[in-house]
């Protein structure tokens, strides 16, 4: 496997715990940059930037193999961020037990970008369907799903689709929970920069909640599992 931390000045340990630091605390880059600092290690916020871009994707790609057995009763909703200056609506699902499944970020809230959404989530997890969604009363999801169904079976709902308010506030609370680790970092510049950001924020979340296998419990735990993804590329 490639050496991704070829051509770069610092250490690895220091680009993945700045990365690491950036995705799971609420801090700004300049934060980043100052906490480094503080242990005698000089970036500029440019830098932090720069390897949250690249790391942060590079981790999650290699944790996708190690995420746990995604649960079959899913619950999924839209919240909305700035992407340049506009709001995009960021589309979210989790399973019962709170396990992430998959996000889409798209500019307009509409039958298509829930069915483009509801589509890229079930490819993602590959060897099965989920047996039930829970989204909020939007009538795109009704019509997204049983399009679904006649697409897998048109003789059977494979999937069922519960609407009721109360029954997603396991999705709404998690939307809560990550705009809260976002913290000032409510905006952001580009669609791609956005994507890459909340991508590798959404992994480092996985990890310390341990929906991930061979991972020891605490931060100690958290630290280790990110190194290992990359013991072969030393």
């Amino acid at each position: 496997m490639r050496d991704p931390f070829k051509g770069h000045r610092s250490p690895r340990e220091v680009i993945l715990l700045a990365v690491r630091w950036y995705c799971r605390f609420p801090l700004s880059y300049q934060d980043v940059a100052d906490l480094l600092a503080e242990r005698g290690i000089t970036v500029d916020r440019a830098t932090v930037f720069r390897w949250v871009q690249k790391f942060g994707p590079e981790i999650a790609k290699r944790a996708h193999a190690h995420r746990g057995w995604r649960g079959l009763n899913w619950h999924e909703d839209e919240t909305y961020i700035q992407v340049g200056g506009k709001w995009r609506y960021l589309w979210r699902a989790v399973d019962q037990k709170g396990q992430f499944i998959d996000f889409r970020l798209t500019a307009r809230r509409d039958t298509k970008a829930a069915r483009a959404f509801l589509k890229q989530a079930i490819e993602g997890v590959r060897l099965y369907r989920p047996v039930s969604i829970c989204t909020d009363k939007a009538t795109e999801y009704r019509k997204v799903i049983r399009d679904l169904n006649h697409c897998y079976d048109p003789h059977f709902d494979s999937i069922t689709h519960s609407d009721r308010k109360w029954r997603n506030n396991r999705i709404e609370s998690d939307h809560a929970a990550l705009k809260r680790l976002f913290g000032s970092r409510q905006s952001f510049r580009s669609l791609r920069s956005a994507k890459a950001t909340i991508l590798a924020v959404e992994t480092i979340r996985t990890i310390k909640n341990g929906h991930v296998s061979n991972k020891a419990t605490g931060v100690r735990g958290e630290i280790d599992f990110v190194r290992a993804l990359f013991d072969k590329a030393a």
